[in-house]
């Protein structure tokens, strides 16, 4: 049983997945010291293990076993959605694997705050995650994503922020962005600008917390030009294309109207 939990307001701790905290068998959590907190004001007394990246592949057999001998095991992390950027993925796959159910318990997902919080589109977006730690790498994985129109969702520790944002100001350019820090906190705040002044920000005041950062996708690229149109189909017809085929060619590669490209060729003629 996957079960999400507050990613800072206690509040948001649904009744169901408190429900869970204190009829589950055992309580694996990502740190036990800190789930301790949040089992107390669930009520729950459920004895805890932990379950963490550098320990999941010694402990998801022994958990699953005891999944298949009818116990409920309830997989919770410091905060958030399991399996969703911390551990819960290899246990999920693995319980599939062996034929064991999986449920899960539904609730706060920082990734999804920050993006309804950033005032950008919601309709198609796409999470990252952390980016890479060395600069390279980094540098790499936003070149990759320089030309995706979605909207792009980044977890951003603390201590990069300004180098994680210099990078993408470099290679994504000013587009409109969102630093969402310590949401449902009491010092939650949102930072919309675009991304140079962002990195600015960042770098002269530095952040703290729990960071999300939102980018608006790529733009759409500008449609080619009257003179543009006229010379693409001049290459198709000197490369033996009919005239009439190569306008409905270039009107079909470019979304161009036929009419627009047709017009196109005549005032190149003059």
């Amino acid at each position: 049983m996957l079960v999400a939990t507050p990613i800072g307001n206690l509040e948001d701790l649904s009744p169901r997945a408190a429900r869970m905290l204190r009829d589950a068998d055992l309580v694996a959590a990502e740190d036990t010291r800190r789930s301790r907190v949040l089992l107390d004001h669930a009520g729950s007394s459920v004895p805890m293990t932990s379950y963490h990246e550098h320990n999941e592949v010694s402990r998801t057999g022994p958990l699953l076993d005891r999944v298949a001998g009818g116990e409920t095991i309830v997989l919770i992390t410091d905060a958030g959605t399991p399996a969703l950027a911390d551990p819960g993925f290899r246990l999920v796959r693995e319980a599939r694997e062996r034929g064991l159910a999986v449920e899960a318990v539904p609730g706060p997902a920082a990734v999804l705050q920050a993006l309804v919080l950033s005032g950008l589109p919601t309709d198609r977006f796409a999470f990252e995650g952390f980016l890479p730690r060395k600069a390279g790498a980094r540098a790499r994985r936003l070149r990759e994503l320089a030309d995706d129109p979605r909207t792009l969702v980044f977890y951003v520790a603390p201590h990069r922020a300004a180098d994680d944002l210099a990078t993408m100001a470099e290679l994504f350019g000013d587009r409109q962005a969102a630093l969402a820090r310590e949401m449902t906190k009491l010092h939650e705040e949102v930072w919309w600008a675009k991304l140079p002044d962002l990195a600015r920000r960042a770098g002269a005041d530095g952040v703290r917390g729990e960071v999300t950062v939102v980018v608006a996708g790529a733009p759409p690229p500008a449609p080619p030009s009257a003179p543009q149109l006229a010379a693409r189909v001049s290459e198709l017809v000197a490369a033996g294309a009919d005239r009439k085929a190569a306008i409905a060619e270039v009107a079909s590669a470019t979304g161009s109207p036929k009419r627009e490209v047709y017009q196109a060729v005549l005032d190149a003629r003059g």
